[in-house]
């Protein structure tokens, strides 16, 4: 018996469907058929040139089809694919590319340099291939176009088995390094084809994905889509939404996934004037909507399935809220998805009957197999589930139940914040506000926000009086990833503290 790979999601697609368009991307329409001839180009040049069964191989892309070709070529020659976010900055995509001992990665040539600079830092890193146009004197820096230049589209062979590694995906975590959430085969095939089964996806299904492969939430919509043999139609973000909408129009889109910030914007925009009669369903996860914002959407949307749902990278998905139940559950996020259980426990363990709140543990085969290199997160992350071998996730989310199964969102027992679709640790951005001379204490906190779901606030005491707001957004914004960007900064003279002289959170919140 033959375990599917994710890989066999295309050459599946590919058996049935070889001259239907798949990817529509930097003004591209690939069909199925010319992605798996590039694909095997790739992978056969990756392969013939070292990269064996288990390496990493990272992905430093904006959206575009050589990172649709590269995730389906390293899959194909048992290699472990990592996307990390564009707008990493330098030191933080060092610390990746070192934690997970990436033997090659393919970025472009804005960070050629970078990487040229950095590679005594990087022992494990043997091959730099730039997507794109690319010309240089260091050798060990190659366009892509040349790397596969002369090798055949054979199909490469496969020996993994869906128990082994497809991917790692980097979150977000309270010590304010990224880790790696270790993601099998079977956990990406089983979250995908669970999440299809509610969606009601058929190969008729053209889906609009703005958001960036290096977060979960995107990466899925490519993987369901080619699973289910359908079209992506492949954005780099949502920096115009007008442009989405027209996309919408003019490729006749029937699924959009978006986020809490998107749908904020689109309140503000005159819909009318676009045709967007083709969408069949929107999804929403990564936070919560008010259900205000559902009300709006359903009076903008009336005849669109929206799905609210709720998940986290280490389960992928966990709850979705079915459209039916939208008008009488709308605070819910809904009830497990498709194959999944989920329940909530007191702090001693025990299982808490509807309408106590308690943490949310989950139950399932897309629970993943851990934290790369970080074994003791992981115990503390997935301990031993009921049956010999399995494992449960500890959320670290609050919720209640009530008494017809469905979950409600109460707060995060952690302080990561959720802001505009991404993960953020308060830690992280500490740290880099410590490295601003002047500042003496800092302390970041997430607060409400109708656009992001969480605004990012920074409070700071300065040692050095002549610094103010627009000096320390500028290292912000200099050092820290967009969505990391405090939006609020409040100068104090002092932080609350604790006896012990820890800085209280609480007494800011």
């Amino acid at each position: 018996m033959q375990t599917l790979l994710v890989q066999q999601f295309l050459t599946n697609s590919l058996k049935r469907y070889p001259n239907k368009i798949a990817l529509v991307s930097d003004g591209l329409r690939l069909t199925y058929h010319e992605i798996n001839q590039q694909v095997n180009t790739l992978a056969n040049a990756l392969r013939d040139n070292g990269v064996q069964r288990g390496d990493r191989v990272a992905l430093f892309l904006p959206n575009c089809s050589d990172q649709v070709i590269a995730i389906f070529a390293i899959l194909k020659i048992d290699a472990v694919f990592v996307v990390i976010n564009q707008s990493t900055k330098a030191d933080k995509l060092i610390y990746i590319l070192n934690n997970c001992n990436a033997k090659a990665i393919i970025t472009t040539p804005l960070h050629s340099n970078l990487l040229s600079e950095e590679r005594k830092s990087l022992p494990d890193l043997s091959f730099v291939f730039i997507s794109g146009e690319y010309q240089s004197t260091d050798k060990s820096i190659v366009a892509l176009s040349d790397f596969i230049s002369g090798y055949g589209e054979e199909e490469p062979r496969s020996f993994n088995i869906d128990q082994d590694l497809a991917c790692l995906i980097y979150t977000s975590g309270s010590t304010g390094d990224p880790k790696g959430v270790m993601t099998s085969h079977a956990n990406m095939v089983f979250a995908a084809q669970s999440i299809i089964s509610y969606l009601k996806n058929t190969p008729q299904d053209i889906i609009l994905n703005a958001l960036p492969l290096s977060f979960d939430y995107g990466l899925y919509q490519l993987i369901m889509t080619f699973a289910f043999s359908g079209t992506l139609i492949l954005e780099k973000g949502f920096l115009f939404p007008s442009l989405i909408l027209k996309r919408i129009q003019e490729e006749k889109v029937t699924g959009f996934p978006g986020v809490p910030t998107l749908f904020s914007v689109l309140f503000n925009m005159e819909l009318s004037v676009y045709d967007l009669s083709s969408l069949r369903y929107m999804t929403n996860t990564a936070a919560a909507l008010s259900s205000w914002h559902i009300e709006k959407i359903q009076s903008l949307f009336p005849n669109v399935d929206f799905y609210s749902m709720y998940g986290l990278t280490e389960t992928k998905r966990t709850l979705y809220l079915p459209p039916e139940d939208m008008t009488t559950k709308s605070e819910s996020v809904g009830i497990p998805i498709p194959g999944t259980e989920a329940w909530i426990e007191d702090e001693e363990g025990h299982r808490l009957p509807p309408g106590t709140p308690g943490e949310l543990v989950v139950r399932g085969r897309h629970v993943m197999r851990g934290y790369w290199n970080d074994p003791k997160t992981t115990a503390i992350r997935f301990p031993p589930g009921p049956i010999p071998g399995e494992t449960l996730c500890y959320t670290g989310d609050l919720f209640k139940m009530d008494s017809d199964g469905y979950f409600y969102f109460i707060s995060r027992r952690d302080d990561i914040i959720k802001s505009r679709g991404e993960k953020v640790s308060p830690k992280e951005v500490e740290n880099v506000l410590y490295k601003l001379d002047g500042i003496q204490d800092a302390a970041v906190i997430g607060v409400p926000d109708d656009l992001y779901g969480e605004a990012i606030k920074a409070f700071v005491v300065l040692r050095d009086p002549s610094l103010d707001q627009k000096d320390i957004m500028r290292h912000c914004k200099k050092n820290l990833e967009d969505f990391m960007i405090p939006k609020y900064i409040e100068i104090l003279d002092e932080l609350p503290k604790t006896s012990s002289g820890k800085i209280k959170k609480t007494g800011l919140k």
